[in-house]
């Protein structure tokens, strides 16, 4: 009967080499033959038990068989065929003596031609692999996948972000009035209110941004708060981030308003509010933007409010009550848009912060400082249009140098392989300010909805007439009804009308501000008024209506 003990449990034996590729012999036992699956894998019995009959003793090699390790893997030396590199062939990038040890890098120099590669992975005792370390040893060969000639496009690119700079051009009289105002209100604990307008790109936040890092210590003593009006859910939501910010607890309505207005009243530093994007605040009856321009005329107030918007026309459009005391109204500051002067003179400050050699040319750079002042005045525009014509270049170099040799050395013979010309400015400007109201397919005569176009003619029509550039949607979807009614046209509703908007919107043609009815959205060409008149002569149809006007 086998006996149950740990000793004799079946095991199989493993060959240490090719030539030994057969069982191991079981010791000579008398009696019957024992099972060939009861052979040992263990190299020798354990010292519990007696050591059997025709075995070697523990701690001893037999002459006819070797002791093995309890797997292939943990082999060392010659014994384990698969860890030799001469047993079997390696991948072939181990096999290419060339590519020992090449890795692929983008943009950065190549290895000394004095330190020559690594000839490949060492091997640990036992024939295993290592790879080296990273810090010790010679460094492997690089490759380059591109030139090192892109680096001067990277710094150009860099400069030409439409980041806060340290002196803002053709801005001084802006921002001394601003830091005067500061200086009075704040330093001498006078409250009040600025409102500052001007076109997207004419500099308002970027000046009040500079002076508030200018103006660090000198406002230390006062608290400050800055909030963008885009990112609240609703006007009304002006009042928790206040409260928020000076810490107060959140409570909505009227309670949370008699806290602020408690605060704001209350003995203590100055409260300075930066209200960026303030026509976001616009309500039905305004009463946000009447209480926000009040609280500083409060007794014993000590709020100081600087709002920025676009419009010009916002306090007296919007908040005419304000006109009615000779102390409620807030002191106005412009910015007008930039004059091509001007344009080129940030353009070469920011371009000459590169050292080297200009990458615009002088023309390129004249041109879209012209394109761009005709259009808008917008100086983060004419950043863009630069920046967007190197990547334009950068992109192709790239392409023509990809994995290339470089001739004669490391070095490019020119440190700018090529310059940004007028050809690649017009691109990019015909892509930004392009023909907007062209037809977007090829083959196809004009592919612009009627119902856009007379919805287009409409609004042009209704400004004329309001002599304004912003309507409501009602008033615009009454106006465009009575064209459809002239012309004999079927006419859509107003969500549909809402929809159209929409989609002018999304061509860069209108521009759409949210109301939370949507009669009172508020709609604006973001064109010129003659360009797209222009662009709608073409039409006979759209040509009479504009001939017509409205009755």
């Amino acid at each position: 009967m086998a006996s149950s003990s740990p000793q004799q449990q079946p095991t199989i034996g493993f060959p240490c080499r090719r030539s030994a590729r057969r069982l191991a012999t079981p010791p000579a036992k008398s009696g019957p033959d024992p099972d060939p699956a009861a052979l040992r894998l263990s190299p020798c019995p354990r010292a519990s038990g007696p050591a059997e009959p025709g075995r070697a003793a523990p701690g001893t090699r037999s002459a006819r068989t070797k002791a093995l390790p309890l797997s292939p893997r943990k082999r060392l030396g010659d014994d384990n065929l698969c860890n030799v590199p001469r047993a079997l062939p390696c991948s072939p990038a181990k096999r290419s003596k060339e590519n020992q040890g090449r890795c692929l890098l983008f943009g950065d120099p190549p290895a000394s031609p004095e330190k020559p590669s690594s000839p490949g992975p060492s091997l640990r005792r036992g024939g295993q692999e290592t790879p080296q370390s990273s810090g010790l040893g010679r460094q492997p060969a690089r490759t380059r996948l591109f030139r090192q000639e892109g680096t001067c496009y990277q710094q150009v690119k860099r400069v030409l972000h439409a980041a806060v700079p340290d002196r803002l051009h053709a801005r001084e009289r802006e921002m001394g009035v601003i830091r005067q105002f500061l200086r009075e209100r704040i330093c001498g604990r006078r409250p009040g209110s600025l409102y500052v307008s001007g076109a997207p790109g004419t500099g308002k936040t970027a000046c009040l941004s500079r002076i508030l890092l200018d103006y660090k210590d000198e406002l230390a003593g006062s608290k400050t708060i800055v909030l963008n009006c885009m990112s609240l859910s609703s006007p009304q939501g002006v009042f928790p981030a206040m409260a928020q910010q000076l810490g107060l607890p959140a409570a909505d309505g009227r309670e949370g308003m008699r806290r602020l207005e408690e605060q704001l009243t209350a003995k203590g530093p100055m409260v300075l509010l930066v209200l960026d994007e303030l026509d976001q605040l616009e309500s039905k009856g305004q009463d946000v933007l009447y209480t926000l321009f009040e609280w500083p005329r409060l007794p014993g107030s000590r709020l100081v409010l600087v709002g920025l918007a676009n419009a010009l026309d916002l306090t007296d459009r919007s908040l005419a009550r304000l006109g009615a005391r000779t102390d409620g109204s807030p002191r106005l500051l412009h910015f007008p848009p930039y004059t091509r002067e001007q344009l080129t003179a940030i353009l070469q400050e920011r371009l000459g912060q590169v050292a080297g050699d200009p990458v615009l040319d002088d023309a390129a750079l004249q041109f879209c400082a012209r394109k761009v002042s005709a259009v808008s005045g917008d100086a983060r525009k004419a950043l863009d249009v630069c920046r967007r014509a190197v990547e334009v270049v950068e992109l192709e170099v790239r392409s023509q140098t990809l994995l290339k040799p470089l001739p004669g050395g490391d070095s490019p013979a020119s440190p700018i392989p090529k310059r940004v010309g007028l050809l690649h400015v017009s691109r990019v400007i015909s892509e930004v300010f392009g023909d907007r109201l062209a037809a977007s397919g090829q083959g196809t005569r004009d592919t612009f909805p009627l119902q856009q176009k007379v919805l287009l003619c409409s609004l042009l029509l209704l400004a004329q007439r309001l002599r304004a550039r912003e309507v409501t949607l009602g008033k615009l979807h009454d106006a465009y009804s009575q064209v459809c009614r002239q012309q004999q046209l079927p006419a859509v509703n107003q969500a549909e009308c809402l929809s159209l908007v929409t989609l002018l919107e999304s061509r860069g043609i209108l521009e759409l501000k949210r109301a939370k009815e949507a009669r009172l959205a508020k709609v604006s060409l973001k064109m010129e008024e003659a360009a797209v008149e222009h662009a709608l002569q073409d039409a006979v149809l759209v040509g009479s209506i504009l001939a017509q006007g409205l009755r």
